[in-house]
């Protein structure tokens, strides 16, 4: 069944074209790496899906919902895109912790910011913040790091950083979950850890869109991979079609350099 579907997304930055006319499908539990050159439109695609970019045309389709229509006439509310932004998990590069606070109020901050605009709060208050604090910690428990939930990023590594991350993601309940090359800004010890998450997320068939560099492992884990180039979906398919045939000479060339690395 079709989760996502954008049809002739387009976004440039002033003169320069990033995406130019890109349609992609994905079903429900499947999992998509995005693999391609740097500059080549993988981070720009994800954040045009997540509304952290607006894009210059085409259309997004979630389930039943067209959340994003280009020729659409009236912009689009700062409520109305937190609301579209809500129905996706996006874990950055640079893991995005709030440094004040501590791995668990980090988690569960904007579950408990969400709630308050529920009818009920008032009258079930308690009740809510438990429910968000419990589900925090399984979540947490399964990152690894019950043992953590009162620490500071400050005194944390970077895979357990990312870890966190990740967690106030899923802490959302989104549709799809979106990883904008989540291993770059780790040391390679540091590596491993994050991606046996990701990779458990997969096995629960977690619906999910990966940008990555790791391509060993976007071989392991993923339905299908795209390749981006010049802004356009350059090629598509199976892992082992991906890696074993490429039909296009700008995708053996990519992976001819990614091996000599």
């Amino acid at each position: 069944m079709s989760i996502l579907k954008v049809e002739n997304l387009k976004k440039s930055f002033g003169k320069t074209e990033v995406l130019k006319d890109v349609s992609f499908e994905m079903n429900e539990g499947e999992v998509v790496s995005i693999i391609g050159s740097s500059g080549s439109g993988k981070t720009t695609f994800l954040r045009c899906i997540n509304f952290l970019e607006k894009a210059d045309a085409g259309k997004i389709t979630l389930g039943d919902e067209m959340i994003f229509d280009g020729s659409w006439q009236k912009s689009l509310s700062a409520k109305e895109i937190r609301e579209k932004q809500l129905k996706f998990g996006f874990v950055f590069q640079q893991f995005n912790l709030f440094p004040q606070y501590n791995v668990l109020e980090n988690v569960t901050l904007a579950p408990k910011l969400l709630a308050k605009e529920k009818p009920d709060f008032k009258q079930n208050k308690h009740e809510i913040y438990n429910e968000i604090e419990d589900n925090a910690l399984s979540l947490l428990k399964q990152s690894g790091l019950l043992d953590k939930v009162s620490n500071y990023p400050c005194e944390l590594s970077g895979g357990q950083q990312q870890r966190v991350a990740i967690a106030r993601a899923l802490a959302l309940n989104p549709k799809i979950m979106l990883f904008d090359e989540p291993t770059s800004a780790l040391d390679p010890e540091l590596t491993n850890e994050v991606l046996r998450i990701i990779k458990s997320l997969a096995d629960k068939d977690m619906t999910m869109i990966i940008v990555t560099h790791e391509m060993s492992f976007a071989r392991q884990v993923s339905d299908r991979i795209i390749f981006m180039d010049n802004g356009v979906i350059a090629e598509q398919g199976k892992p082992e079609d991906i890696f074993t045939s490429p039909k296009t000479e700008r995708l053996q060339s990519f992976l001819s350099n990614i091996i000599k690395m």
